[in-house]
């Protein structure tokens, strides 16, 4: 069994005051109340007045008697003081988890088809990955060791003439036998230069030339008026 709670010099004076003033206003409003009222008024007040003091006056002084003087003009007023006893703890103890808490365990365990798209990786994509047309046959060097002059197709230059060799592209019959596809691959993979093969219309160029025949640009070529 717990010991009693003792009273100390302080306490005791000050309740002792606290009762009397509890007294006073029990005999002061018996005539106009009633007993039964004045006394629960007397003694509301006494109780009052005595935690009041005892908190003011015995600082320091921790008094389970106030606690218990608390609880019981709660349970005479209808109420039940806030933090007294086991249902304080109980209802502190069945309070809802924070916001937080509950948000973060809700993202825990959400489906993973509600889960940010952006989670997963985007592999990257290049022209090359996107498959666009056919890489046409490449030569390692050019036949006989000599290679046409590409220069005479409209829209070839000297630098784009190196690119082309650098490819593979030596000669006129090599481009005029690209199709549709073998056309988009090389329009894509000009560095620099894409879409020129189809602008231009290399392919039509280069059949009249790899057959001996000439184009107006061609002639021009070969008499040093363009380069």
């Amino acid at each position: 069994m717990s010991e009693a709670p003792k009273w100390t010099t302080c306490q005791i004076v000050c309740w002792a005051l606290a009762g009397l003033a509890g007294l006073a206003v029990l005999l002061g409003t018996t005539g106009s109340l009633g007993f039964i009222v004045a006394l629960m008024l007397g003694a509301a007040l006494a109780v009052l007045l005595g935690l009041v003091f005892t908190r003011l006056v015995c600082s320091g002084e921790t008094s389970a008697l106030e606690a218990t003087a608390g609880t019981t003009v709660g349970k005479m007023m209808g109420t039940q003081p806030v933090g007294s006893g086991t249902d304080g703890d109980a209802a502190g103890k069945d309070q809802p988890a924070s916001k937080p808490a509950e948000a973060k365990e809700a993202a825990a365990t959400a489906p993973a088809s509600e889960k940010d798209e952006t989670d997963a990786p985007t592999a990257a994509r290049t022209d090359k990955d996107a498959g666009e047309g056919t890489r046409p046959e490449t030569l390692s060097a050019p036949k006989g060791g000599k290679a046409d002059n590409l220069k005479e197709i409209k829209g070839v230059g000297p630098k784009l003439e190196a690119l082309l060799h650098e490819m593979g592209f030596y000669h006129f019959d090599q481009i005029a036998s690209w199709g549709p596809d073998e056309v988009a691959w090389v329009d894509e993979n000009l560095k620099g230069f894409k879409g020129r093969v189809s602008r231009d219309n290399w392919v039509e160029q280069a059949k009249t030339l790899a057959a001996g025949g000439e184009t107006e640009f061609s002639k021009r070529v070969e008499d040093g008026d363009v380069y």
